[in-house]
């Protein structure tokens, strides 16, 4: 066969070979193209979905916020009712506690001859406590107040009649020695009558008005110190007049609506 008819055939074999290359070269890009499209309508379809979540929860917020506002806002109110309520009983435990610091420098002012082994004033939480001696105010096993201990507690009326939002209690103290006499049942008998002659005192001969009066007896059952010791029953035997603010402001607020509520 001669040589120029073979010619024409390789040309056509070369071009139908590198047809077929880049037909295939063509074919895999655009799969590929198809591929990245796929997965741009897929990313474009998860975002809608989330951004459709996203508007469908900010519309129920809406809906919250709106039907909760009032509410809400009512809330706030009363808790700051209540603030200005805690506020203002803070306040008032505050004035207290300065009358209360006030009156006893007062009461130690007008006592400071006394014996300190008789007389003891303190100020206990939100109360004045003056604690007088069995020895200064009684003769043993007696209710019966000493005439010389008349002074003193005309010194504490004296006070208590200048500041008459107090309230009083007069608790009486004994060791734990069982009483030796006929005269008084027991300790608590003997704490209870001590205490009643104090208040009646206080009442008839210094004018306390009575209904600012309360008088207790606790028997041995509150001691100050252990009764193993002669030292530690005198300090036992006591009786003490508690000196407190009237709380009836305190209640007050404190059964307020706006602080139940």
């Amino acid at each position: 066969m001669k040589l120029y008819k073979l010619i024409p055939g390789m040309i056509l074999l070369s071009l139908v070979s590198c047809n077929t290359g880049q037909i295939k070269s063509l074919e895999k890009n655009i799969t590929d193209k198809e591929l990245q499209i796929q997965d741009l309508q897929e990313q474009v379809e998860y975002h809608q979905l989330t951004n459709s979540s996203l508007l469908d929860r900010l519309a129920d917020l809406s809906v919250i916020n709106k039907n909760d506002a009032e509410s809400i806002k009512n809330s706030l109110i009363g808790l700051n009712t209540q603030f200005d309520y805690i506020t203002s009983l803070s306040d008032e435990i505050k004035q207290k506690d300065s009358l209360n610091t006030v009156l006893a420098n007062q009461l130690k002012s007008s006592l400071i001859d006394i014996n300190d082994n008789d007389i003891q004033i303190e100020v206990k939480g939100s109360a004045v406590y003056v604690s007088l001696s069995d020895n200064m105010l009684f003769k043993s096993a007696s209710a019966t107040i000493n005439k010389s201990a008349y002074s003193v507690l005309e010194k504490v009326a004296r006070i208590l009649n200048d500041n008459s939002e107090l309230n009083v209690l007069v608790e009486g103290h004994t060791d734990n020695v069982p009483i030796a006499n006929n005269n008084y049942k027991d300790n608590w008998d003997l704490s209870v009558i001590r205490a009643t002659s104090v208040v009646r005192l206080l009442q008839e001969t210094f004018s306390v008005a009575p209904e600012r009066l309360t008088a207790a007896g606790k028997a041995d059952y509150n001691p100050k110190n252990e009764n193993k010791t002669v030292e530690g029953r005198r300090h036992n035997r006591r009786t003490e007049i508690i000196i407190t603010p009237k709380l009836d402001q305190f209640f007050e607020l404190l059964s307020a609506k706006e602080l139940m509520s």
